[in-house]
């Protein structure tokens, strides 16, 4: 469906078409006269919400760099490496390693699909404001949801951006400066969205009104904003629309989409590949060969994440001491050679997080070592595999479809609120605002989920290994429970796209990643030669040097490079 300003244009804000060119409508496409209506816009509306799964008709970059599902953020992070062999995706292992350029086409792409759907989001809003009668308020609401989310996307990785209102997109005004941060602007899209939405929709995938008060309350406690925060957090938290899941792994199942832990997903589906809508740029990280075929071995946890599992003989994380010790893992180790698995009491939610030799892989068999990983032992890779974004066996004929190439798409929804998520905010804000209490409860609600789930079994139906929960019993003080919050965020939300964010907010990147390096040589000694030291400059992404060049200098780049 095109309109008379192309949604081309969302891209990198600078295309711009003739008045001549556009007096007569295209073959094939529709006037803005014949748009004016309750079908209009909600056509324009359906692809706006298409921009969600990053497929769009024209991109910019390297293509896998706009994957949805934000793994190549994780990467950045010390949850997950690149995966497969460093000379696939060279782009993605500059990045990984924080050799970074402005020109990497990672950078291009994000940014042109992020932006895409904001001005698609644009377009309708646009749309709504020139018709003259009738009522578009829930269209203009999930309109401006739409834009709050895609512009959050596009703050939090850049920092300095331009803001492209629904003005400018009428006017096609899409060169603008990127002056700051837009934290006000997103703001009162979620506002309005939280105001306007229904309090329940019928479709799935559709924001409420709660989900606009989640996403409110994150933009809020990105801005350190905490009782603003932790007030929208709880408003979300009473209204009853939600609750954990009973068991963890069902948030990674086709069982639990769309289920009570769900607040706001992108609806992924396989339609036996017939449309583009599986998360085709996310999902690469499935077993390479291991059961899944040739493909592809990308998105692979770190040792560093694997650690942090560990627990204390009372069943608690090890906050200052999980990477003194490594647990057992088979790297340099083949297949066809004697590995045993970590002993040691574990979290069991490492077992739905990483994948690892010994251990039974989403119910295809026990994961083999070396023989399923692509990378060489030689490669910035390395001995584990992902779990969360793979279909299990028992829902593969409902979530798999393959790709042209002999890659394996998933259709599994990709959580950007789960309601787990909205707690742990809410118990990050509580500790801020001087609430233990409250936190140490919000916490400990995750832990008891965990622990009353259903853990990973042996071919002899036992626990797979020496797993080993319990609640916190108080916060003693406030550095020990925001030490304890930000931990169970990481162990909870591990691999689903949330780390980096969660680093740079907290302003612990720079010193947390250098730390990480170091670590992680001990198990892949081939990341203290070719990383980069961390600094300053990384804690916000290089805008695109294409960007750039196509404004004619409107846009400026951010400090440090």
């Amino acid at each position: 469906m095109k309109t008379r300003i192309s949604f081309l244009f969302a891209l990198l804000l600078v295309i711009a078409c003739s008045k001549d060119f556009t007096e007569s409508p295209a073959v094939g496409a529709l006037s803005d006269d014949a748009l004016k209506n309750a079908t209009g816009v909600d056509l324009l509306l359906t692809g706006a919400y298409s921009t969600l799964n990053a497929q769009v008709n024209v991109g910019y970059g390297n293509y896998w760099g706009r994957a949805a599902d934000d793994w190549t953020a994780d990467v950045l992070s010390d949850d997950a490496h690149k995966g497969s062999t460093d000379d696939d995706q060279a782009d993605l292992k500059e990045i990984e390693l924080y050799n970074w350029d402005p020109g990497n086409g990672y950078w291009a792409a994000r940014w042109g699909v992020l932006f895409a759907g904001a001005n698609r989001a644009n377009a309708v809003i646009a749309l709504i404001n020139s018709i003259e009668g009738g009522d578009f308020s829930a269209q203009l609401a999930e309109a401006r949801f739409l834009r709050g989310h895609f512009n959050f996307q596009i703050q939090r990785y850049w920092g300095n951006v331009p803001y492209i209102s629904d003005e400018n997109y009428a006017m096609t005004e899409f060169n603008q400066p990127n002056s700051g941060p837009i934290w006000d602007k997103i703001e009162a899209d979620f506002s309005y969205a939280k105001e306007n939405l229904p309090a329940s929709q019928a479709e799935p995938g559709r924001p409420n009104k709660w989900t606009a008060t989640a996403y409110l309350g994150k933009t809020y406690i990105y801005q350190s904003k905490f009782p603003a925060a932790l007030a929208e957090f709880e408003a979300v938290i009473n209204s009853g629309s939600y609750a954990l899941l009973p068991n963890y792994v069902d948030n990674f199942k086709a069982k639990g989409e769309n289920g009570t832990e769900s607040v706001f997903a992108i609806q992924f589906t396989t339609d036996s590949g017939q449309s583009f809508n599986s998360n085709s740029m996310g999902t690469l990280n499935f077993p390479n060969p291991g059961p899944f075929g040739s493909c592809c071995g990308f998105y692979q946890p770190t040792q560093d994440l694997a650690n942090a599992f560990q627990v204390d003989a009372n069943g608690l994380p090890l906050l200052d001491t999980y990477n003194d010790q490594d647990i057992a893992n088979d790297y340099g180790v083949n297949s066809d050679e004697s590995f045993t698995p970590h002993a040691g009491a574990l979290d069991p939610r490492i077992d739905y997080t990483v994948g690892r030799r010994g251990i039974d892989y989403n119910g295809y068999g026990v994961h083999v070592g070396k023989d399923w990983i692509r990378a060489n032992f030689s490669d910035i890779s390395g001995p584990y595999l992902g779990k969360k974004h793979v279909y299990h066996q028992d829902e593969a004929s409902i979530t798999q479809a393959t790709g042209g190439w002999g890659e394996q798409l998933s259709g599994l929804n990709y959580h950007i609120i789960r309601y787990a998520d909205v707690i742990l905010m809410a118990a990050e804000a509580a500790v801020e605002v001087g609430q233990l209490d409250k936190a140490l409860d919000y916490v400990n609600q995750i832990r008891l989920r965990a622990k009353n789930s259903d853990v990973v079994l042996d071919d002899d139906g036992n626990p797979a290994a020496n797993y080993s929960i319990e609640p916190y019993g108080s916060f003693a003080s406030a550095d020990y429970a925001r030490k304890a919050v930000r931990f169970e965020r990481r162990i909870e939300l591990g691999m689903e796209g949330q780390r980096l964010f969660d680093l740079r907010r907290w302003g612990t990147q720079v010193a947390t990643m250098n730390e990480y390096f170091d670590n992680e040589a001990r198990t892949i000694s081939n990341i203290a030669q070719k990383r980069s030291t961390v600094s300053d400059k990384h804690t916000l992404l290089p805008i695109p040097t294409q960007a750039i060049d196509l404004s004619g200098g409107i846009l400026t780049q951010n400090p440090g490079y």
